[in-house]
């Protein structure tokens, strides 16, 4: 579906042949970084710049179990660029949280937010933990200490978290809390995702599947496909996931199958997506009552219209890109597929519509959360709704508009979009001293 240059298929093919199987969000990011890069005229020393970040915080983060023991988790919080504004970003719970991966994720949020034409930067942070070997009361002391392990480097004109893998409304709850403790104030501020009751915005949990959705309808109208009868297949089905699929199935798409980590609920003829729990509503359950059940990553290779990788980062690797049949894949979860699965995707015409385009719902009402908090005035969920729709839209423009000026991936336009912002913000402020 996408239209790429002679050229540009060679490039992507080496690169395939090039790069490792697997990689880490850095090194995904760096690579995105370059590969963009090439087609504009830009400072080398400003994407030199933007390959690494300002800050890495890491820090130890010790609690009390319940049981009186002490265990101490390590904690990370990255600040890449803030030449825009504060920086900008989620903090997960998981097992798996690495520095790296911190700083990776720090960097699409860079871009995420200059994509968006938000005054933000980008940050990520979290705890290498496993959130469901914690009680309430477990998470609650993490939070507060870990809060205070950050506080220096945080606050509503620094760096404001939200949530992301692992963490919810009442994390940012707990984490508001902790910093207007130590600040002799209430600073609703300092984060985003929060419940609406202690100042966090209508509509903010399900904004960036909200966004997904939005943009696989501007997507297919794109390319000429009714929305009405087109087939999606959607992996994970968790916030992210279960939100695009009830507003697709809505507008008419036909929703074939859905996954959480035991495997995919998968159905031809359409799934009724309101009758089947999301992780949030029931963990693992959304293949209790399935007729037909398949894996994860026979989900992957379904012949759909369109795929939506909305659970973990790395699922479309050089190992399983050439089974992809979608026409079309909206990435729905950070970072699903790896640099050298982007180019196989690109040399089979398969057109992928970047995360840091399609899931940006989160970090725009998490903007308009941020402005409600600062003005102390709340909005409806129909503005917030209104306005997030005119906001991506807006940015679909943008990026469509590089996309067929450069004839280069949508990824490459959203880049192209990204980086011209975030370098004449670096040109025109200077370097300092």
């Amino acid at each position: 579906m996408s239209s790429n240059s002679n050229a540009s298929r060679e490039a992507t093919e080496q690169q395939a042949k090039e790069s490792p199987v697997s990689e880490s969000a850095l090194e995904t990011a760096r690579r995105q970084l370059h590969h963009a890069a090439e087609s504009l005229d830009i400072d080398p020393n400003i994407v030199e710049r933007l390959k690494h970040p300002k800050r890495v915080q890491e820090v130890a983060v010790p609690i009390k179990r319940d049981d009186g023991s002490v265990d101490v988790f390590s904690g990370y919080r990255a600040q890449h660029d803030s030449v825009r504004g504060p920086y900008k970003g989620g903090l997960r719970y998981h097992p798996e949280v690495t520095r790296d991966e911190c700083v990776g994720l720090s960097m699409w949020m860079t871009w995420k937010c200059a994509v968006m034409d938000l005054p933000f930067g980008g940050a990520k942070g979290g705890v290498a933990v496993n959130p469901k070997e914690l009680s309430k009361a477990e998470k609650e002391r993490l939070t507060r200490r870990f809060t205070e392990e950050l506080r220096e480097i945080i606050g509503p004109n620094q760096d404001i978290p939200a949530p992301d893998m692992g963490t919810n409304p009442q994390t940012m709850a707990w984490m508001m809390d902790a910093y207007s403790m130590q600040e002799g104030e209430t600073t609703p501020g300092v984060v985003t995702g929060k419940p609406p009751i202690v100042g966090g915005s209508e509509g903010r949990e399900e904004a960036p599947g909200r966004s997904v959705a939005l943009i696989t309808r501007l997507a297919c109208e794109y390319y000429d496909r009714d929305l009405d009868g087109t087939t999606v297949a959607v992996q994970g089905y968790g916030s992210v996931g279960a939100n695009a699929a009830r507003l697709l199935d809505e507008w008419g798409a036909t929703i074939v199958a859905v996954s959480d980590v035991n495997g995919a609920l998968y159905d031809p003829d359409g799934i009724d997506t309101d009758s089947v729990p999301s992780h949030d509503e029931e963990p693992e359950a959304v293949t209790r009552d399935a007729d037909t059940v398949i894996s994860n990553d026979e989900l992957l290779t379904l012949d759909v219209d369109v795929l939506i990788p909305a659970a973990l980062g790395n699922v479309i690797t050089q190992d399983n890109a050439a089974d992809i049949e979608a026409d079309l894949v909206v990435e729905g979860a950070n970072g699903p597929i790896t640099a050298t699965a982007d180019a196989i995707l690109e040399t089979r015409d398969i057109s992928v519509i970047p995360d840091i385009l399609a899931n940006a719902g989160g970090v725009t009402v998490s903007y308009f959360e941020w402005l409600q908090d600062i003005n102390r005035r709340a909005w409806s969920l129909e503005r917030v709704y209104d306005e997030l729709e005119t906001e991506m839209e807006r940015a679909w423009r943008a990026v469509q508009t590089e996309f067929e000026r450069h004839d280069v991936t949508w990824r490459d336009a959203a880049y192209i979009v990204a980086l011209s912002r975030i370098a004449a913000a670096h040109e025109t402020r200077g370097l300092w001293p």
